[in-house]
């Protein structure tokens, strides 16, 4: 559907706003914008702007892998049952660019390691006491093998880059702001600061609106406060 032709008066507003507004005040280097964007899109379940947004943002610079790794570490933030829809739609466009599937494969841990290595990424982005977390019950476990040792330590991203689209799928879904402040301190930890994430909010905010917006840069202010 062309919402141009259907509903000019409202795109004029949209355009508008995510152009000019958006676009020139709160800037961010190309990919990191495309990257918070597509894991703020997954994160609200914003499926049909995300299919004609991937496009734009692979034209960017986003590297098919980049894309993939993405949606692969949505799952343990999002689930399987809301993140499957989001793959199919990526297949099908990566396809349509005449990207040979599958992509080659970037893991780097195995079942021997992986709750290791995904402790080692824990400690660094959170801090030493991260070493002995796992140890705290069988979610934390799964916590620190599973998502850390699975997806953070893949290539395809870096650790600060993993870090920042795990907060753009807390943001984007809501109502886990407990967890969202500790991956704000995540990101601080990194190198992503305060002005930062704020720009990154500001970003996605014409995708999320302003109430999940407001409560981000409210964990963002409490993480940087602690």
């Amino acid at each position: 559907m062309n919402y141009y032709e259907t509903d000019p008066e409202y795109m004029k507003i949209i355009e508008y706003y995510i152009m000019q507004e958006v676009g020139k005040e709160q800037k961010l280097p190309e990919d990191i914008r495309c990257l918070s964007v597509l894991a703020t899109l997954l994160g609200c379940q914003g499926i049909e702007v995300y299919r004609e947004i991937l496009p734009k943002t692979l034209d960017s610079g986003l590297t098919p892998v980049m894309v993939k790794e993405i949606v692969y570490q949505a799952v343990d933030y999002l689930g399987i049952g809301r993140i499957m829809p989001f793959l199919a739609v990526t297949n099908v466009v990566l396809a349509s660019r005449d990207v040979k599937l599958p992509l080659p494969e970037q893991s780097t841990t195995n079942i021997e390691n992986r709750l290791e290595k995904g402790t080692k990424a824990q400690a660094e982005i959170f801090g030493e006491h991260m070493k002995e977390a796992w140890k705290a019950g069988h979610i934390n476990r799964w916590l620190a093998a599973n998502c850390f040792g699975d997806y953070y330590t893949r290539n395809g991203l870096d650790l600060k880059q993993r870090e920042l689209i795990t907060f753009c799928f807390l943001a984007a879904q809501g109502g886990c702001e407990p967890q969202l402040i500790v991956h704000a301190k995540g990101n601080i930890n990194l190198g992503n600061d305060k002005e930062f994430l704020i720009r990154v909010v500001s970003q996605c905010l014409p995708y999320i609106g302003y109430p999940r917006s407001l409560n981000a840069i409210n964990c963002i202010n409490k993480a940087a406060e602690e």
